[in-house]
C-alpha cells in the first residue's frame, strides 16, 4: 500500500485517509476518491491530499475482513457485514466459547494489518453475543499475508462453541447433627439454579448420613433415575481424596480423577466419575451463588467437554476469581494510589463475644482478667475496650468467677452481660451461656477470650470485613506467621453446633471439620497468638512493668 500526500492528479481511486469538510459537502475519512469528489476538491483550491493507493496485491479492508471472518467460521458462529475492515463473529446458541489460543496468536503476529480480538477461552456465551472481533488496521492488506491467515484458520480450529446439552443431575446431600435445615434448603436451591442455567434438570434430592456407604447408596438410586451427572454436597469439607465424599464415589463403583484446584474460591473441589458419569464433590463455597470453581467445571460437562486432572490443574491463571481484603500486601509492594472505589457492600451484623469467666487457676491468688495495666486499666478492660472500638455490635461479656468484681472494672461501658451459672465446667459453659444470649439479628459472632489483650482494633476489623458466608468465608480466624490465633469469628450456621461442646473446651475442634468454610486473616504481630496464664507472662508483656502486677481495685 502507498500512503502519504498524493496529487489531485493521482487521487482517483484512493482512499482518503482523513475527513476534509468542503464548503458544500464532508468527504469522509475511508471515502474512495471519486472524478466528482476530485473535482470539489480541486475547486476548493486543495491541490493535494494525504491518502491511501493500493499497490499490486493489496486486498482492501473490508474483503479482507470478511474473508478472515468466513476462514474463522465454524457450526453455530455467525458474522456480521464488514465495515470499515471490521467483522464480528457472533454466537447463535448458548454455550461455551473454546479457543486455540496459539493459532490466535500466531494470526496477531502474522502482519500488523491483521488483528483479532475473543473473549476470553472458556467464556459462558448467551445467543447473539460477540465471540470475537476482526479489524483491518491499514487500508488494505498484503495478499500474501491474507493468504496465510486463511490457511491457518481453515486448517485448525481458532473459536468453537460448545452448545449447553439438557442433562439430568444427581445431588446427594450429606448430613451432620446440627446442620440447620434452612442452610441445606439454601444450598439445594443455588445448585438447582446453576443446573437449570445451563439448560439441566435437578432430580429429587437424596438426602445421606456423612458416611461413605450411605453416600455411596445414594448415588447409585441417583444413577438408576437417569442422572447423567452426579454432584456431592458435604456436610463437612472434603480435605482429602479419601474422606468420605471421594470414598463414597469410590465405593459406588467410581475413581477419583483429580482433588484440588488452583482456582480460589473452589480449592477442595474433588473429580471423578462412575461408570462414565462424571462425579464431584462440591467445594464449600458452592453453596453461594458467586462464580467459582465448580462453575466453571460444570459448563465445561455440559458444554460435553471431557474435564480431566491436568485441564484443572491449568486453570491457575486467571484463578484468582475474587481479590479479598485477606490477601495482605506487603507493605513496600503496596499502591501508592487508592484502588478504584467499589460499589458499598451492606456491612454484615456481627455480634461480640468476650468471654470473662474463668477462674485463673494458673495465677491464684489473683484473677487475671482483674490485673491492672501501667495505666491502672484491667486486662478484661483492655479487652472489651478493643472489641467496642471495632465497631462490633453488640458486645456480651459472660461472666462467672469473681461475676460482680468482672462487672466493677467494665463500669461505663456498653455490654450486655451474660452469666454462666455452671462456669466451673470449663470454657464450654461459659461459651454456651455467651451464644444463648446472643440477638437474633446476628449473621456472625466474635468470640474474643478476656486473657488476650494485645488484640487491636484494627485486627478486629479485617475479620469483620473478610467475613461473607454468602462466598464461603463463614469462619474467619488470625494467622501470624501461619500459627492459628484468636479471636474467631464464626457465621450464625455455626451456633447450634457450637451449643453442643461440653468441657473444658472452646469451638476450634469445629474449624476442622470446616476447612472449606475458613478464611485465615494473616496478621502483622503476634497478640493474636498471646494469653496470660502466668504472672511472669504478664510482667514481660507490653504495658505492664514488671515488680508492678497487681489486681485492680
Amino acid at each position: 500500500m502507498i500512503f502519504g500526500l498524493t496529487p489531485l492528479d493521482e487521487a482517483e481511486g484512493a482512499i482518503l485517509a482523513h475527513t476534509i469538510r468542503l464548503k458544500d459537502r464532508v468527504l469522509k475519512k475511508g471515502t474512495v476518491l471519486d472524478a466528482d469528489a476530485v473535482a470539489a476538491l480541486r475547486a476548493a483550491g486543495q491541490p493535494q491530499v494525504v491518502a491511501a493507493r493500493m499497490a499490486p496485491g493489496d486486498v482492501p479492508e473490508d474483503e479482507a475482513a470478511a474473508r478472515i471472518a468466513d476462514a474463522a467460521l465454524r457450526p453455530l458462529i455467525a458474522r456480521s457485514k464488514s465495515a470499515t475492515g471490521r467483522v464480528n463473529l457472533l454466537a447463535e446458541s448458548a454455550g461455551l466459547l473454546v479457543l486455540d489460543a496459539a493459532l490466535i496468536e500466531r494470526l496477531n503476529t502474522l502482519d500488523e494489518s491483521i488483528t483479532i480480538a475473543t473473549l476470553p477461552n472458556h467464556s459462558q456465551v448467551s445467543p447473539k453475543e460477540m465471540l470475537a472481533t476482526i479489524k483491518i488496521i491499514p487500508f488494505a492488506v498484503p495478499g500474501p499475508a491474507l493468504a496465510v491467515a486463511e490457511a491457518l484458520l481453515r486448517g485448525g480450529q481458532a473459536l468453537s462453541l460448545h452448545p449447553y446439552r439438557a442433562m439430568k443431575v444427581g445431588l446427594v446431600m450429606t448430613e451432620l447433627p446440627g446442620v440447620k435445615e434452612s442452610a441445606m434448603e439454601g444450598a439445594v436451591e443455588v445448585t438447582r439454579a446453576r443446573v437449570e442455567a445451563l439448560m439441566g434438570t435437578l432430580l429429587p434430592v437424596e438426602r445421606a448420613r456423612h458416611e461413605a456407604g450411605p453416600t455411596a447408596d445414594a448415588l447409585s438410586r441417583l444413577k438408576r433415575q437417569g442422572a447423567e451427572m452426579l454432584l456431592i454436597a458435604g456436610a463437612s469439607a472434603t480435605v482429602d481424596r479419601r474422606d468420605v465424599g471421594p470414598a463414597a464415589i469410590v465405593k459406588a463403583g467410581g475413581r477419583i480423577e483429580h482433588f484440588g484446584m488452583p482456582v480460589d474460591p473452589g480449592n477442595l473441589i474433588c473429580l471423578g466419575e462412575v461408570d462414565g458419569i462424571p462425579a464431584m464433590v462440591l467445594p464449600g463455597c458452592a453453596r453461594s451463588p458467586k462464580l467459582n470453581g465448580f462453575d466453571w467445571v460444570l459448563q465445561r460437562l455440559f458444554a460435553g467437554i471431557p474435564v480431566r486432572a491436568r485441564d484443572i490443574m491449568a486453570m491457575g491463571v486467571g484463578g484468582l476469581l475474587k481479590e479479598i481484603e485477606t490477601r495482605p500486601l506487603p507493605r513496600e509492594k503496596a499502591p501508592t494510589t487508592p484502588p478504584p472505589a467499589r460499589a458499598p457492600r451492606r456491612p454484615r451484623q456481627v455480634a461480640g463475644l468476650v468471654l470473662a469467666a474463668g477462674r485463673s487457676r494458673r495465677m491464684a491468688p489473683l484473677n487475671k482478667l482483674l490485673v491492672a495495666d501501667t495505666q491502672g486499666v484491667a486486662m478484661i478492660a483492655r479487652v472489651v475496650d478493643s472489641v467496642l472500638e471495632s465497631g462490633v455490635r453488640p458486645v456480651l461479656v459472660v461472666t462467672g468467677h469473681e461475676r460482680d468484681r468482672v462487672q466493677e472494672a467494665l463500669t461505663g461501658r456498653p455490654v450486655i452481660f451474660a452469666h454462666a451459672e455452671d462456669y466451673a465446667e470449663g470454657l464450654s459453659a461459659s461459651l454456651r451461656a455467651g451464644l444463648a444470649a446472643l440477638p437474633e439479628g446476628a449473621e456472625g459472632v466474635l468470640v474474643a477470650l478476656g486473657d488476650m489483650p494485645l488484640v487491636t482494633p484494627s485486627v478486629i476489623q479485617r475479620l469483620v470485613s473478610a467475613f461473607d458466608p454468602e462466598e464461603g468465608r463463614a469462619i474467619v480466624q488470625p494467622t501470624f506467621r501461619g500459627k492459628q490465633g484468636n479471636p474467631v469469628l464464626w457465621g450464625r450456621e455455626f451456633v447450634p453446633a457450637m451449643m453442643e461442646i461440653t468441657g473444658d473446651v472452646g469451638a476450634r475442634q469445629l474449624v476442622g471439620r470446616h476447612a472449606d468454610r475458613l478464611v485465615e486473616v494473616e496478621v502483622a504481630d503476634d497478640g493474636v497468638l498471646r494469653d496470660f496464664d502466668t504472672t511472669e507472662a504478664l510482667r514481660a508483656s507490653p504495658g505492664f512493668q514488671a515488680g508492678r502486677v497487681k489486681e485492680k481495685g
